[in-house]
């Protein structure tokens, strides 16, 4: 085929992307934006446009797969729509590619790409050769997020986020969490949940679920599908090469996994025993100026940053642990505003930036900025500055902040990422 991906520099896409033309298909998209994804797959002789008017799109593809970020009346869309190709989204693609495999579906609120990338390294190193396909970058990959395997295995990260991850067939569902996210998709944490439910009972009727049974809402959501469940819970707590209990109990469902692929427990262990952990999971970018450590990692919503700081206040007791906040949209702030002002105790000090608006389309309230730091300093107990946007954070945490020997930890799913990066550069 000659597939057409739009919005291809996505994290998803992209290894949709690079697996279909390791599959021997013919592979063109178009992307707002240059990134080291781009480049990547520019060197898969996969030509990606940075024009998204419609025009790049040849009048001969036999598919055309969308981001879940390009909107319905996008050029684009429009354009393939006055071809009459078949059009798909990437989790509605994703699904067809892979509902011939044994498909082992990674899902939750928190924890997915950890939980994929840890699942990736005992698969492989278990001489399983699955198929990935990964929301982040796994070091086990090479820095990339796709592998092509040849067993029936597929290893993937199923989505929620309009209940994208419903177009999938799986037979294998490790679940994470549901506390409840993306807000400017479902009404409710019930609504939320309630996908999940929905989710599970796809699972196949031999296939199983493997979740925490000592979490209230995994127990729930798990009973309520009706599908054989494992406990990952009655599993060791892995002494990984990443901090914080968080991985540890990722890695406890990869150990329920392991069971029911009856691979030795022993062996599984061995192989989480070295997990280095991925791109923006509590990664460590550098250094900057007199010692001070640069840390980025993803976490964007109040479960997130309360786990990865009481990580990185584990790993780094003795040092002052400088916190930057990127919040990601405003609808998220809002929902779980009182959590956000929770969220940051293990901090010395904050800065909160200017809120990343990746869906300035459905935020209909705004964050009132500075009602948001008093309420942060008040509540996690802790100094909290504004720091507007990137830019001026970067100088006041060049300037006023950062001291000798501090710990600089980046966080959110925005832009901030260029931060972390730009200070160790």
């Amino acid at each position: 085929m000659k597939i057409y991906c739009s919005g291809i520099g996505g994290i998803g896409l992209s290894a949709y992307a690079a697996l279909q033309k390791a599959n021997g298909h013919e592979v063109l998209g178009s992307d707002r934006a240059e990134s080291d994804i781009l480049k990547k797959l520019r060197e898969q002789e996969i030509s990606v446009a940075l024009n998204q008017d419609g025009t790049f799109i040849p009048d001969d593809i036999d598919l055309f797969v969308y981001s879940e970020a390009i909107p319905k009346d996008a050029p684009e869309r429009r354009r393939a729509e006055e071809l009459g190709v078949k059009m798909q989204s990437y989790f509605q693609a994703l699904g067809e590619l892979s509902q011939n495999h044994t498909v082992i579906a990674v899902c939750g609120t928190h924890g997915k790409s950890s939980t994929v990338a840890m699942a990736a390294r005992v698969l492989i190193e278990a001489g399983k050769d699955p198929t990935i396909v990964c929301g982040t970058k796994l070091k086990e990959l090479d820095d990339s997020n796709w592998r092509k395997g040849e067993s029936d295995i597929f290893l993937l990260e199923a989505c929620e986020y309009r209940r994208s991850f419903l177009a999938l067939h799986p037979n294998i569902v490790l679940m994470t969490n549901v506390d409840g996210d993306h807000f400017d998709a479902f009404d409710s944490v019930k609504d939320y949940q309630e996908a999940f439910i929905e989710f599970l009972k796809s699972v196949s009727m031999d296939g199983k679920i493997i979740t925490h049974m000592e979490d209230y809402d995994c127990i729930r959501v798990s009973k309520e599908s009706g599908k054989d469940t494992v406990d990952a819970d009655v599993f060791p707590l892995s002494e990984l090469s990443v901090p914080g209990r968080h991985m540890q109990q990722n890695a406890q469902l990869v150990l329920g996994l392991t069971q029911v692929l009856d691979i030795p427990q022993e062996d599984a262990i061995k192989s989480l025993s070295g997990y280095p952990g991925c791109w923006r999971r509590m990664e460590v970018k550098g250094e900057y100026g007199d010692g001070i450590t640069v840390i980025d990692d993803y976490a964007h919503h109040p479960r997130e940053i309360e786990a990865t700081l009481e990580a990185m206040r584990s790993a780094y007791s003795d040092r002052r642990l400088v916190c930057v906040f990127q919040p990601h949209m405003h609808s998220r702030t809002l929902k779980l505003y009182e959590d956000f002002t929770k969220c940051f105790g293990q901090a010395d000090i904050v800065v909160i930036t200017d809120v990343y608006d990746a869906r300035s389309d459905v935020d209909k309230e705004k964050v009132n900025m500075s009602a948001f730091i008093e309420d942060i300093a008040r509540n996690s107990n802790v100094e909290t500055i504004y720091g507007f946007d990137l830019l001026k954070t970067k100088s006041l945490l060049k300037e006023d902040i950062l001291q000798s020997g501090n710990v600089l930890l980046c966080l959110g799913a925005g832009d901030i990422t260029n931060l972390a990066g730009s200070l160790v550069r």
